[in-house]
């Protein structure tokens, strides 16, 4: 861990319905290891998935790390699936771990905020991991629909917003591109 080079850390909140909340948290990832930052990516409801940042962090190990902690399927909002719960679940007590553990200058908890808004993780607990965390730790949270009281404890708010979008017009997911 670097504590002068954070000091102070802040907590970071990248949310809003438009594209890029996790790949502008991947870019600070990257910035940071480009200064030998210890970084830790937590990505809640994503799961064995091919994703391009899986391979990036193979090249970057032993300075950035990422978890998946979902299963590779969309989760029910509705009615999510007890194995979603239970895996959300695990993520934040991992997250909890990670975070606490001040082995890590920078933390991402990636689409924590639909975790949230699922219902699968409670709020207080995230809370909690915000205001405890040590001070060193660069903190982000991603995804869509982040709570109020989120908000109101960052020190960086950035909403995304969705003007036009080529998925609209029926362009999957590309490799490399938003996978």
């Amino acid at each position: 861990m670097r504590d002068t080079m954070l000091s102070p850390a802040m907590i970071h909140v990248y949310t809003g319905d438009g594209k890029g909340k996790t790949t502008a948290a991947l870019g600070l990832a990257c910035r940071a290891v480009g200064y030998d930052l210890n970084v830790y990516v937590l990505q809640f409801m994503k799961g064995d998935i091919e994703y391009g940042e899986l391979r990036t962090a193979e090249k970057l190990a032993p300075h950035l790390t990422i978890t998946q902690m979902g299963r590779p399927t969309f989760v029910n909002r509705v009615k999510p699936d007890a194995e979603d719960m239970e895996l959300a679940q695990k993520a934040l007590a991992l997250a909890e771990t990670i975070v606490m553990g001040g082995e890590y200058d920078l933390v991402i908890l990636d689409e924590i905020n639909v975790a949230l808004d699922f219902g699968l993780i409670e709020l207080e607990r995230v809370l909690k991991l915000m205001d405890e965390r040590p001070p060193h730790v660069e903190l982000i949270l991603t995804g869509r629909a982040a709570p109020k009281e989120i908000m109101d404890r960052a020190n960086l708010v950035t909403e995304m917003r969705e003007v036009r979008h080529y998925y609209r017009k029926g362009v999957a997911a590309r490799t490399g591109i938003e996978k």
